[in-house]
C-alpha cells in the first residue's frame, strides 16, 4: 500500500470517527424556570430517559426570568448544531408576542419546533366548604352564583398576562359574569388562602391544586380544555358547561432547537424524543406534575400547533387587557 493510499484509507476512518464523537456531545436541554416547579420536573422526566435512546449524555439548564423569555432566547440564540432544545410553553411562543412592548425573538423566524411533549388546562379549585354550604355542585352553579352577585367570588391567578389570568378573564367574558380576579405572587400563597377560607377559590395548574383536592379541602369546578384531561377524568372540561360551548384553552409544552438547526438533526431528536414521550413510564411520570403526556406526528405538525393556537391565544390577551412592560 502507497503512503498517499494509506493517507487516503485513514481519512475515510476518521469521518465517521468524528461523526460519532460529535454524536456523544452532550444534549443541553434549556428549562426556562427556575428548579422544583412543574416545568422543571417535566424537563429533567425526559432527560433522564433520553440518553439510552439518543446515545447521547444529557444535561438540563435552567435559564429562568421574564416570565419564560429568557429561556426561550437562550434557546433561540444557541449554536444550531443539534446540541440545545429548550422545553418552551404555550403561552411563551403564544401570548407573548401580543403581551410584551418588545420581543427578543421572533417565534416563527428564530425556532425549529420538534414536537409537543405536554399538555394540561387550567383548573379552578374553590374551597371544598364553601362549595357545599353554597351549593356549588359544578362550574354551571359556580357562575349562576356570580351572576347574581357581581364581584362577590373571588379567584386568585398567578399574575397579569400569565395563563391562568387569560383564561379567567376569558371566562369572564364568554359567560358574561363577574368574577372578581386577584393577582397572586405564587401558586402557594394561593392555595394556602383558598384552603383557609381567606379567597373563594384559585385558578392554577393541576399541580398546585390536585393535592389539595385529593385531600379533600379543594373542590376542582372544571378545566380550561375543551374536553376533560386524561389524568383528571372525574373534572368536567369548562366547554360541558352551559354558554362554554367551543371554550378550550389548554397550557402546552413544545420541544424547541435553534432555527437553523440541520434537518437530520431536528429527524433524530423527534424520533427519540417521541419514542421516550409515548412510553408508558413516561406518561405515568408526567401524571404527579399535572400533565398529559404527548408528541407529535412530525415536526411539522408540532409547528403547526403554534401556528394554529396563537391566534387563540391573541383573542385571550385582547380580552384580558394584559400588558406587561
Amino acid at each position: 500500500m502507497t503512503r498517499t493510499s494509506r493517507r487516503v484509507l485513514l481519512a475515510g476512518l476518521a469521518i465517521p470517527s468524528l461523526a460519532r464523537a460529535q454524536a456523544r456531545r452532550p444534549l443541553r436541554i434549556v428549562i426556562p424556570f427556575p428548579p422544583g416547579g412543574a416545568v422543571d420536573s417535566l424537563g429533567r422526566v425526559l432527560a433522564d430517559r433520553l440518553p439510552p435512546v439518543l446515545d447521547q449524555a444529557v444535561v438540563v439548564d435552567n435559564r429562568s426570568g421574564g416570565g419564560g423569555l429568557i429561556g426561550a432566547d437562550a434557546v433561540a440564540k444557541a449554536p444550531a448544531d443539534g446540541t440545545t432544545i429548550g422545553v418552551i410553553g404555550a403561552a411563551t411562543l403564544c401570548a407573548a408576542p401580543f403581551l410584551q412592548a418588545a420581543m427578543p425573538f421572533d417565534v416563527a423566524r428564530d425556532f425549529r419546533a420538534i414536537t409537543q411533549i405536554s399538555d394540561s388546562a387550567v383548573l379552578i379549585g374553590v374551597n371544598a366548604a364553601l362549595a357545599q354550604q353554597r351549593g356549588w355542585t359544578d362550574l354551571g352553579a359556580m357562575l349562576a352564583s356570580a351572576r347574581v352577585n357581581p364581584g362577590a367570588i373571588r379567584i386568585a391567578h398567578a399574575g397579569a398576562g400569565t395563563v391562568s389570568h387569560l383564561v379567567m378573564s376569558a371566562l369572564n367574558t364568554q359567560a358574561r359574569v363577574e368574577l372578581t380576579l386577584v393577582p397572586y405572587r405564587g401558586g402557594a400563597q394561593a392555595a394556602t388562602d383558598v384552603v383557609a377560607g381567606t379567597i373563594e377559590g384559585s385558578a392554577d395548574l393541576p399541580s398546585a391544586l390536585i393535592p389539595l383536592a385529593e385531600g379533600g379541602r379543594v373542590r376542582l369546578m372544571g378545566a380550561s380544555s375543551g374536553t376533560r384531561l386524561s389524568l383528571l377524568p372525574e373534572v368536567p372540561a369548562f366547554a360541558e358547561t352551559a354558554g362554554l360551548a367551543g371554550f378550550d384553552v389548554r397550557s402546552w409544552n413544545m420541544i424547541l432547537a435553534p432555527a437553523a438547526t440541520p434537518e437530520a438533526e431536528i429527524a433524530r431528536l423527534h424520533a427519540g424524543i417521541r419514542q421516550v414521550a409515548t412510553g408508558s413510564g413516561f406518561r405515568d411520570a408526567l401524571r404527579p406534575l399535572g400533565y398529559d403526556a404527548v408528541s407529535s406526528a412530525s415536526p411539522a405538525a408540532a409547528a403547526q400547533l403554534i401556528r394554529n393556537e396563537t391566534p387563540r391565544w391573541q383573542r385571550l390577551v385582547q380580552e384580558s387587557g394584559a400588558k406587561v412592560e
